[in-house]
């Protein structure tokens, strides 16, 4: 797969942003077809890094209404990744 096929965003919250400065772990929405082994490599080759360990959850869309209309939102897959110390991904100098 594409390196941009396989991570579709940054997951910037208030966790994952402790968790980078404190665990040196970063969060990622990735295609829901994507391996850990995808993972590592889109990482590794897009932003020149060592990632160390690849942790991947599906997580399920909610329900959602909006007056007598019910739906749900998409399911989708998040990766949190474990780089190598001294790595670090900096969000808005890879801004295009």
């Amino acid at each position: 797969m594409n390196p941009f096929d396989v991570i579709k965003r940054p997951l910037i919250t208030e966790k994952l942003v402790k968790q980078q400065t404190t665990q040196n772990q970063y969060g990622f929405e990735v295609d829901q077809r994507a391996t850990k082994h995808d993972v590592r490599q889109a990482i590794e080759s897009l932003f020149q890094v060592k990632v160390l360990q690849v942790s991947t959850l599906n997580m399920l869309g909610k329900q959602k209404r909006v007056g007598r209309t019910q739906g749900k939102t998409a399911d989708w897959k998040k990766a949190i990744v474990t780089l190598k110390a001294g790595d670090k991904i900096d969000f808005e100098a890879t801004k295009g």
